[in-house]
This record gives C-alpha cells, structure tokens and sequence, in this order.
C-alpha cells in the first residue's frame, strides 16, 4: 500500500482510535481486578475529643501555667483565678460563725435562768396555795362560829377579804409559773434558732471553701493543650473558657462511605488508617460508629441510583493503649486515608498487614 499525503491523515487517525480502545480495555480489566476487593476506603482526618477549661464563677485571671502544645496529666493545675474577694468572703463568714457559736452558749444560760425561774414560780405557787388553804379553813371556823355570836361579824368580814386576797395570790402565782413556762419555749427557741445559725455560717464556709477551690482550674484528664483562650489579667464571667485541651486518650478519625458499604460495615469492623504525613505507617483502629441517617444526600432521592449516592459518617476509633505508646507523636488535625474490611473473611492486602505494635 502506497501511503500518499491524501492517506496519511486518515492512517494515523485510525492509529489512535486503536490505542484508545485499547488503553479502554486495559483500564477497565485493572479495575475489575482490584487488589482491594472487600475493603472499603475513605479519606478522613484525625479527631479528638476537645475540652474546655473554663471557669465556674466570674472573676480575674491571676496565673496560667501552661503553655500551648503543653502535655498535661489529670489533676494537673493548670491555671489559678484571683480570689482576694473570696478571702474576704470567708473572713466574715468565719466570724458570723463565732458570733452563732456564741449566741447558742447564751441561749442555753437563758434556757438555765428561765428554768430557775420557773421553779421559783412554782415555789411560790404552792406557798400562795397553802396559804389559801389556811385562810379557807380560818373562814370555815368563823362561818360555824358566827351562828353561835362566838365571834364578831367584823371577823368573818376579814376572814372572807382574805380568803379572796388569797384566791387572787394564788391565780398570779400560776400565771407567773406559766409566764416562765413560755420564757422557758422561747429560750429554746433562740438556742435553736442559733443553731440554724451556726449551720448557715458552715454551709456558707463550704461554699465559700468550694469556690476558693474550683478557683484553682484542673486538667480534668490527660491531654494536651490546644489553645490558651484567656491570657492572665482577663476578667471572665461565669463559664468563661482560659485552656482548650484535646484528650489524646480519645482519638479517632470520621470517613464516609457510600450507602452499599456503609451497609456492610460491623460494629468492631479492623480498620486501617495511613496518614498523608506519615504513609509509612500503618495504624490500626475499631469501628465504634456507623450513622444511622445519611450526611450527603442529593435534593431528591427517587431511584436506585440517587439513594447510591448517600454517605455515611463511620467513626475509627484508635486503642487508648496504642495512643499512649506513641502519645508524643499523636496530632489531630492531620488527613488520612481509613481503609475498612466489607469481609472479615478478606485478607488485608501486603501493604495493610504490618501495622504499628500497641
């Protein structure tokens, strides 16, 4: 065949047709010969739980004692609010709880003088009584006397005011007793009431104890600090956040996964996370979360295809024993491909074996 300038246009349009089918066929064999069959893959990033420390009551800044990128244990002091006015708070409260310990042992002397007096009332009762006793019967001797003129009509006169005299001696005695009765209630009363005293003077103490102590801000876990939200000085309200700490025990990374593998995925599933920073490694982690709901949905679902499209939030959460190994080298933040068996029966391909040691 002679190739002339006529035919040489179509010769090398025939050419390419040839080896675009060609490389079309080639492609589609090596994509139905994954090496990842049975594995399913995400790209996420590395996440963890984030804590604020944050103050309970309004107040200053006096000190901050860590830095960002710090490493912190629980119980930790990581910074402390100014609390000369909580002093002051507990100063006077320390005294009104003297001055109730001592309204309640004068109270009680009270109580004992009331308790003195009533038996002094009662004393006087039973003299006025028997003295009525004694005028009563004098007045019976002179009402038989009389009929007989043994005695004068001025006697039993006297016989009679007295006995009245003593009938009245007697009914102040008794109401005095009950005077003293009452005394004797309300002195109990005080003695109570300044017990109650001295229980609010406590409880008050605690509290003002309490907020001294939740002035002195604590890492409530391990971690690290992330953020230094308030700098010392800083007036803050009640809640006011001063650290940001990310808990490094409690690290994880969120992938999403199509509807026909998010379906597929187990509670507990082996999942194998390789960072963009570090492609060398390979980590190790657990399903711990699938989402019930789709994230990505399309703005109508009306057939096979579309419902296809749905993605699904799937947590990995890494072994806390494997982050505490590696603690100094753990970072959120950092993009990652997850890699997550459909079938447990599926062997990880070579790459994905050999993963970090916990």
């Amino acid at each position: 065949m002679t190739i002339t300038k006529s035919t040489k246009p179509w010769l090398i349009a025939a050419l390419v047709a040839i080896l675009a089918g060609g490389g079309y066929y080639a492609w589609q064999k090596f994509l139905r010969s994954d090496p990842l069959e049975g594995i399913a893959r995400g790209n996420g990033r590395i996440e963890a739980i984030e804590i604020d420390v944050s103050t309970k009551a309004p107040g200053r800044v006096k000190e901050i004692l860590v830095n960002e990128g710090d490493f912190v244990t629980a119980g930790q002091v990581l910074a402390r609010m100014d609390t000369e006015q909580l002093e002051a708070q507990r100063r006077q409260a320390e005294a009104q709880l003297h001055r109730a310990k001592i309204s309640i042992d004068t109270a009680k002397s009270l109580v004992i003088q009331r308790e003195a007096e009533r038996t002094a009332a009662a004393s006087v009762v039973a003299q006025r009584e028997a003295q009525l006793d004694s005028i009563q019967r004098k007045l019976a001797r002179s009402e038989q006397l009389i009929t007989t003129n043994a005695v004068s009509q001025q006697v039993l006169d006297d016989d009679r005011a007295n006995t009245q005299g003593a009938k009245a001696a007697v009914a102040t005695a008794k109401a005095q007793f009950a005077a003293s009765e009452a005394a004797i209630s309300a002195a109990n009363a005080q003695v109570v009431d300044a017990g109650a005293a001295v229980e609010a003077a406590k409880a008050s103490l605690e509290s003002i104890g309490a907020d001294i102590n939740d002035s002195i801000l604590k890492s409530p876990r391990d971690g690290r600090v992330q953020y230094r939200v308030a700098q010392p000085g800083e007036v803050l309200s009640a809640g006011g956040r001063v650290l940001n700490l990310v808990d490094l025990g409690d690290v994880y990374m969120t992938f999403f996964l199509p509807t026909a593998q998010a379906g597929r995925v187990a509670i507990g599933a082996d999942v194998r996370l390789i960072l963009d920073a570090a492609p060398q490694y390979v980590i190790p982690a657990k399903v711990t979360f699938v989402a019930d709901v789709a994230q990505f949905t399309p703005k109508t679902v009306e057939t096979e295809e579309e419902r296809l499209k749905l993605m699904f939030r799937v947590k990995a959460q890494i072994a806390p024993e494997l982050l505490r190994k590696y603690i100094q080298q753990v970072k959120t933040g950092l993009p990652g491909m997850a890699y997550v068996r459909l079938d447990q029966k599926v062997e990880w391909p070579a790459s994905l074996q050999r993963t970090l040691a916990q």
